[in-house]
């Protein structure tokens, strides 16, 4: 058995994530919970959790400053969060476990399933670690990113990008300068690569480069127009993350 603890200022996040464990997550057991970062502190130094399920943003700080505190972590962590945006990206890159609400059964039982089958507790302090370094220094270390293509490699800065597009196995790459250039590596390998602080996956079939958007038309979802003149669609389920880049 998982002894869990879930960590959200929100009652009624808790007690739905409480009904689904319960149901469909017999491997758990709910030993605790806690609706700010002071408690908790307290209650996973004093239960000593396997698995914590944690929002990011509380009313008195966030997912990092309570994980700070609590270096090094000797237990595994799934982060659970409203937006997907710059900081899931962040978490996702240091091959974190991550919850967007409102909360899949199959993803909840497939991440309580991977909580299960691991064996090292210091892979988890390693993730955690190379995650909060990431967040804190907010630093790109190479300004290029190198494309795959059947010839070799092509060279890109950031910058240069507009939009990447899925297609199929593989992803293409819109830029200036250079049109489009397809690439081998489908777009979820892309969206763990690029830099939080460019760019933002707005769609399963489209990333975006923030700073080559030039207009944004509300709607369900939503009409995104890029400097390029080409309009990218907006998911419903991706337009609270992305307007609160903005904010």
């Amino acid at each position: 058995m998982l002894k869990t603890i879930i960590v959200d200022d929100e009652v009624k996040n808790v007690k739905l994530l409480t009904s689904l464990l319960r149901d469909y997550c017999p491997q758990v057991e709910l030993i605790g919970e806690a609706g700010n970062i002071d408690d908790a502190h307290d209650i996973i130094i004093s239960s000593k959790p396997d698995l914590v399920f944690l929002d990011i943003v509380m009313p008195n700080g966030t997912a990092f400053d309570l994980l700070n505190k609590l270096m090094p972590i000797e237990f595994d962590v799934v982060f659970v969060s409203a937006h997907d945006n710059f900081a899931i990206k962040a978490f996702k890159y240091a091959a974190l476990d991550y919850l967007l609400k409102p909360v899949n059964i199959l993803e909840l039982q497939s991440v309580v399933q991977k909580a299960l089958q691991k064996v090292s507790k210091k892979i988890v302090n390693d993730q955690l670690t190379v995650m909060l370094s990431q967040f804190k220094n907010n630093v790109v270390l190479n300004p290029n990113l190198a494309i795959p293509t059947i010839e070799g490699l092509i060279f890109f800065d950031f910058n240069d990008i507009i939009r990447i597009e899925a297609s199929g196995a593989y992803t293409i790459i819109y830029s200036v300068g250079r049109g489009k250039v397809v690439s081998s590596k489908n777009i979820r390998e892309y969206e763990l690569q690029l830099p939080v602080e460019y760019f933002f996956r707005v769609h399963n079939s489209h990333i975006i480069n923030i700073r080559r958007l030039i207009k944004y038309d509300k709607g369900r979802g939503g009409l995104l127009t890029m400097e390029d003149g080409s309009t990218v669609e907006l998911a419903s389920r991706r337009k609270a993350g992305f307007l609160n880049i903005f904010r």
